[in-house]
Formats: structure tokens, sequence, C-alpha cells
């Protein structure tokens, strides 16, 4: 049980996969990641018309680009008027930056791949309100307002807090493969080879070595396992997820997320549901590379998604992912070695909201790599 969910998508089952890289390379550019932010990363360097080799470990978007929540929510990890306090009028700036990525991403898909039907923020849970969190809605609420973001209040059978009708629902196994098929065969992309040292000018796999001016490192989980002068900066955390069988259609109306974020939850199109999250109540374990499910948190999320459905689930899939974390939800930008060979960038740590703040994180990467433009202030770098 530990295949997403996802998979068992119509594209992704019939996915034949890219080859291995095939010995020795060079490019102008070199992507490690091929999640959502190295592909947008491959994108924009063949739009400056650069050649480009794109590298991932396993499948495209095999881990968290893939297994994630399939959330397509509007600024970073911190809610927007947590991350105002925090950084400034600059977290504004990344949140419509996130919306011009969702217009963008639903463009470029096959129609129907995004649902834009919102989101849902609860205060609590399902039969498990929080009045403290009533407040944190409204505060929520008040800082989109005064931004133009459109937001609305919510009063409903699933509990109380606000509807962000900006937001949008996907497939992110789905998402990624058709990005990855539009880019090839314009990019060489290779699937099954790690990525065992990075370099100024080289990137060495245990298949061969990419020669590239420009390096961007766009891993995200486990970020600091290939970078280690990075793991003071971004910590890789665990995030598990379960799906149920079908449950009635609107039984989730739309991409829905509570108990300050730690616990979420979409129903797809074959009306089944897939939530996560808990990792609140089992902080500690949480904080690991391994990638097995748990029994605390996988009873956590089926009393969650009891709650949420009003009857124990039959559950069909359980599955984990690791992501990136920062001190402060501020995604890393961060030019990590120099040198006659060329630059390169690593750009990770969303907070477990990479699905549209990694694009644009990605972008500004790339352009730190290739001509030293520092990073927007909305990125640590």
């Amino acid at each position: 049980m530990t295949a997403a969910a996802w998979d068992d998508a119509e594209p992704v089952a019939r996915w034949r996969g890219l080859p291995p890289l095939p010995g020795d390379r060079t490019a102008d550019v070199c992507v490690v990641g091929l999640g959502a932010s190295g592909l947008a990363a491959v994108e924009a360097a063949l739009a400056q018309g650069l050649s480009v080799v794109g590298l991932d470990a396993g499948r495209v978007a095999g881990g968290a680009a893939g297994r994630n929540g399939g959330f397509l929510l509007g600024g970073a990890a911190p809610f927007l008027h947590d991350a105002i306090a925090r950084w400034g009028d600059v977290a504004v700036t990344l949140y419509r930056e996130t919306l011009a990525e969702l217009d963008r991403l639903t463009a470029a898909l096959p129609a129907g791949t995004v649902r834009r039907i919102g989101s849902i923020r609860l205060a609590g849970w399902p039969g498990a309100p929080d009045e403290r969190e009533v407040d944190d809605c409204r505060a929520h609420a008040a800082a989109l307002r005064e931004h133009g973001i459109a937001v609305e209040d919510y009063d409903g059978p699933l509990g109380t807090g606000i509807v962000l009708p900006d937001d949008a629902a996907v497939n992110p196994a789905v998402r990624a493969l058709a990005t990855a098929q539009r880019l090839v065969p314009a990019a060489a992309l290779h699937e099954h080879t790690a990525v065992t040292a990075v370099g100024p000018g080289a990137v060495r796999t245990t298949r061969g070595t990419v020669h590239a001016g420009a390096v961007v490192v766009a891993v995200d989980g486990r970020l600091p396992a290939l970078l280690p002068e990075l793991g003071e900066r971004v910590r890789t955390v665990r995030l598990q997820m379960l799906a149920t069988a079908a449950a009635p259609p609107g039984a989730v109306p739309c991409p829905v997320y509570g108990r300050w974020g730690y616990d979420y939850a979409q129903q797809d199109a074959a009306g089944r549901v897939l939530i996560g999250g808990g990792r609140d109540r089992f902080v500690d374990e949480e904080w690991t590379d391994s990638v097995a499910v748990t029994d605390g948190v996988q009873a956590h999320l089926e009393t969650a998604a009891a709650r949420l459905l009003g009857a124990p689930p039959a559950v069909t899939h359980r599955w984990a992912a690791s992501v990136g974390y920062t001190g402060d939800g501020r995604p890393l930008c961060v030019r990590v070695a120099d040198g006659p060979g060329g630059a390169v960038v690593a750009v990770g740590g969303y907070s477990g909201t990479g699905n549209l703040v990694g694009p644009v994180a990605a972008r500004a990467a790339l352009a730190y790599a290739l001509s030293g433009t520092a990073p927007p202030a909305y990125l640590a770098s």
C-alpha cells in the first residue's frame, strides 16, 4: 500500500519512462531533481535558447512532487498575515507570484488537469472545532482583503473557516509527467540517474558526468543529503497520507485544510478522498529521511478521515514523502558554489507548499546561477 493513490491515474500508469543518463554529457544548464521546481527551471532555460540536461534519481516527480496533497494554494507555507509579520510586504509579492504561476500552469496543462475549485481553511477539523483558530482565520482573511486577494467566510457542514476562491487542486504526478512530456526532446531529461557529487561546472552521477556552466539543485526533500552545507538551514520531514475508497460526490467539495494546516484533504474525480497530516502529533518521529508509513500517524489520519466523512473510511492506499522545511517558512535560493566552471544554486525548503512556490523559486535560482541576479527578497539566499 506504499504506492501513492495518484499513481493509479491513467497518465501515470502508462508513463513509459525516460532513459538514464547514457554517459558523459555537456550542456549549458544541468538541473538536479525533476519535480515541479526542477521542471520549471528546465523550461525557463529552454525559453532562453539554452541546452539543458535534467536528472532525477527515480521517476519524474517520484518524490514529494508527485506524492503530495495536490493542493495549489496561493502564498508560501505561513498564512499571509503570519508571513507579512515575519518577512514584510515581500510576502504579498510572493503570494501574487504564486497566483500568476497557477494561471500559467492551468494554461500549460491539458484541459481539466487543474481544477479551479478554491480551497477551505477550517478552524480546527470537522467534529473538533478550535475557537482560537477561528480568530486566526479572521486575521488571515483580513490580511487577504487588505491586499485585494479574494476570500469569503465559511460556515457550513465541515465547520467554520474561510474560503479562498483562487486556489485549486491537481493530481501532482499527472501535472509533473505532463510537463516533462512537453519538455522532451528539447531538453535531455533522464530518470534513474542518482547524483553523487555537485560542483562548479560538473555534476557527477552513477552513470556519467554532466558538464554545465550553470547547475540548479532542486530536490527539496533530502536536500541536506546532497548538499550537507545546507543542513542547518533546511530539515527533512516525512509527510504521510492515505486514500479511501470512493465517497459520495461533494463529500470534500474542494481542498480542505484545518488544525492550523496540519491536516488536509481533497476528493479526486473518482470520488476517493486523499488525506494527509498528523505530523505535529509525532514531531520527533517525523523529522526523518525515512518514507515508511507509521502506525501512529496513519491512525490519526484514519480518525481525521472518519470525522470528515462521518464514518470510518475504507483505506486503499498509504504512503509518505520527504519534504524540506526551513525555520521561518521562507524558501531557500542559495548559491552554494562558484568556480571557473560556473555556479551551483540550490533551491528548496518549501515547507510543504512547493506546488506553486517551487516553480517561482526555481526560475529565480536559474537566473542566479546564469547571471548572478540576486533572488527576490521573499527567498532566503
